[in-house]
């Protein structure tokens, strides 16, 4: 019933399977790869039709995580997988970008691949399995593609690289100072195609030692997809890329001048418009029948590719007018916003993003319910662009894949630099607004988000800046660019952003958009994007150099004190009466953990200071010998009941009143009186023993032995 074709290999420390024939037999394609015991699904199909009008490939990726695969049931009320989490939008995304420029130029039929996680076990991350999956199935599936692609995860451990680090490691990489790098690369047999990384102040060669070191070690991933393929692909798909030479010529010779002249305009907004009256120009002189030809759009866009390409190439001059490694001008400002945290808005060019902090209590943390477990995140990024920034009307919806990637790009590059969470209990949110987009809004971010925290306060270990670099290549002609336009970015071979502090990298992206990429361009790039970030990180100086010292009057104070684990429930009390009376007595809010350690949080100092006497008052011991302030609180015939520490009462019997003779403790006291006693000692069954003779109630202090 089943034909399947199943091929392994030892990789790394675990085994590499990739299964096909069994799963899922109406799609074009369905890999099942398991690495250890964790198994991802991946089904492609693709449509025979081409998509009419488009001038885009309509590729779509999407990866799911399913409880299942850990054993888990999902939270909520509905009790199901419901929107994709972060991970998810973030993995589809990280799964796209290798294999997009892979399929041969002119495929515009749509075209889904689906990854789903079968099994999960909680050491091998998915998402690299799921690329696999992903590459084999695309192999497999007869579709137009250029692959196979294979990926790997490089840790980064004393100076050795490592294969497929655990996801523990990965995931508390916070925590874990050994551990300096998570990086994740796609290539192919001979190309690198993608790079995704977090690291910790790695400097360029460490870098790029990690990227060669991935490669290499993808390589046997990439021969068993080809051996797969051998015995389980499909015929190739018919197609042929489109012939539009002739089409092509026309629309040069109409435009081609008013293209070369509206690409000189330094403006983008004025460039923008002389683009577009560009293309109404070369429409103009076009036949009905030209104008309906469905490769028009990408006739033009070809053209627009063949003049920013050629000049940049041919005299090193750019669209702006910068020389190939000039960053654009800077103007950075900290403490715009008067009842915030912290802010900071960041200009490069025409790229500008308003940054804000915002300081909050353990109670702020974020919680992350994924298949590895339960975890929390003390440190968010959010990332947000508005149609107006670039000079458009458009709908405002959630957070998409684009926000979402760009935050989490920005949230890789600041982590490395935050103080610890002992250190500083706060949790730390940042808000991007990217109030202007010509480029990088992403790096602007990371420039901006460094400077808003240093203006709130956050004890940063070095102030973080990114650059984004370009490339144009044509055959072995090539320019490395710095700091690229977004019209670069369209119309360049590679998006390479970087981003670091002075001693090293905090975080590496790089997409590649041809399949012929060298190190030696790599080693350049790398080199040029870190005089760049110096650069930047100079012109940040002049905001600000350094934190502040002093919080904003309308942030949080935190402290944090130690009790001992087995007086955590006396801190709480029952039902948490105790620690709600802390709360509403002082004014302060409480946090406590499993562990011990109290988060006193208020703007106001005497709030925190009121609720530390509470808590001392109910976890501290009372010690022999020393003096206490206390209250009568029960009196019998035999003595009298002293509330003297916190909670804590204690006996003064009657024999220890007073150095005279007491009739009747009625007689010298009533209840509700202050009082001070001596701590004697405690009796045989713990019961302290306390003492009024021994101390002179005007004064408070001890009464010499002579005396008494």
């Amino acid at each position: 019933m089943f034909n399947e074709v199943k091929k392994s290999i030892e990789w790394g420390h675990d085994t590499l399977t990739l299964e096909t024939g069994k799963i899922a037999r109406q799609a074009d394609a369905c890999v099942v790869a398991t690495y250890g015991e964790t198994s991802v699904m991946a089904a492609v199909v693709f449509e025979k039709k081409p998509k009419v009008g488009f001038d885009f490939f309509p590729l779509t990726v999407h990866y799911q995580e399913k409880y299942y695969a850990a054993g888990k049931i999902p939270g909520g009320f509905f009790k199901r997988e419901a929107r994709p989490t972060e991970k998810e939008t973030l993995t589809s995304r990280l799964i796209d970008r290798p294999i997009r420029p892979l399929f041969v130029e002119g495929f515009k039929h749509e075209t889904q691949v689906i990854c789903t996680v079968l099994s999960h076990d909680l050491e091998n991350d998915p998402d690299v399995v799921a690329m696999i999956a992903a590459s084999a199935a695309l192999t497999l599936s007869g579709a137009p593609f250029l692959g196979p692609i294979g990926c790997a995860r490089v840790g980064f451990v004393d100076g050795d690289y490592i294969l497929n680090p655990a996801v523990d490691d990965m995931h508390k990489l916070r925590e874990n100072p050994e551990q300096r790098l998570d990086l994740i690369v796609a290539g192919t047999k001979d190309a690198v195609m993608m790079v995704e990384s977090e690291a910790y102040e790695l400097s360029e060669e460490e870098m790029l030692g990690a990227v060669k070191f991935g490669h290499d070690q993808m390589q046997p991933v990439i021969d068993m997809i080809l051996d797969l393929a051998d015995d389980a692909a499909k015929e190739p798909f018919d197609f042929a890329a489109p012939d539009y030479s002739e089409l092509y010529a026309k629309v040069q010779n109409l435009g081609e001048a008013a293209m070369r002249e509206a690409f000189g305009l330094t403006d983008k907004q004025e460039r923008t418009a002389a683009i577009s009256a560009a293309r109404e120009t070369i429409k103009e002189g076009l036949s009905e029948e030209e104008l309906e030809d469905k490769n028009l759009g990408s006739a033009i866009k070809k053209l627009e590719s063949s003049v920013v390409r050629g000049d940049i190439l041919k005299t090193s001059k750019r669209i702006d007018g910068r020389d190939l490694a000039t960053v654009r001008p800077i103007v950075s400002e900290v403490g715009l916003l008067p009842r915030t945290h912290g802010s900071a808005l960041f200009t490069r060019g025409e790229t500008q993003g308003l940054v804000v902090t915002t300081l909050g209590t353990g109670d702020d943390e974020q919680i992350i319910d994924a298949l590895h477990g339960e975890s929390r995140s003390n440190f968010l990024l959010h990332y947000n662009f508005p149609p107006y920034s670039v000079g458009e009307a458009g709908r405002m919806m959630g957070p998409g894949r684009r926000e979402i990637g760009h935050g989490k790009l920005a949230w890789r590059a600041l982590q490395a630099v935050l103080p610890a969470a002992t250190d500083f209990p706060y949790t730390i949110r940042l808000v991007s607004e990217i109030t202007e987009s010509n480029g990088s809004s992403s790096m602007a971010s990371v420039c901006g988000g460094s400077l808003s925290m240093m203006d709130a306060g956050v004890p940063l270990k070095a102030p973080v800046a990114g650059v984004a670099m370009g490339l144009i290549l044509e055959g072995e002609d090539f320019a490395v660019l710095t700091d690229i336009l977004g019209d670069e970015d369209h119309l360049g071979d590679m998006d390479f952003k970087v981003a670091g502090t002075e001693n090293g990298i905090t975080s590496l992206q790089m997409d590649i958009k041809v399949a012929g990429i060298t190190p030696a361009i790599m080693e350049q790039a790398l080199a040029q994007a870190k005089d760049g970030r110096l650069h930047i990180l100079g012109e940040m100086g002049k905001a600000l150099a350094e934190g502040r010292q002093e919080f904003s009057a309308h942030a949080p104070r935190i402290e944090t004190m130690n009790v001992p684990t087995d007086k955590i429930r006396e801190v709480i009390g029952s039902g948490g009466k105790v620690i709600r009376e802390i709360v509403e007595v002082s004014g302060a809010k409480v946090d406590i953990n499993d562990d011990g350690v109290i988060k006193i949080a208020s703007p106001n100092a005497e709030a925190i200071e009121k609720a530390r006497e509470m808590i001392h008052s109910i976890v501290a011991e009372p010690e022999a010998g020393m003096i206490y302030t206390g209250k009568v609180v029960k009196i019998m015939d035999f003595g009298a009941f002293v509330n003297f520490f916190g909670k804590r009462d204690g006996l003064v019997h009657v024999s220890q009143l007073s150095n005279e003779r007491v009739g009747h403790p009625k007689d010298i006291l009533q209840e509700g009186q202050e009082v001070k006693v001596k701590l004697m000692g405690f009796d045989d069954r713990g019961k302290v023993r306390l003492s009024m003779k021994v101390v002179d109630q005007e004064t408070g202090k001890e009464i010499e032995a002579e005396e008494a």
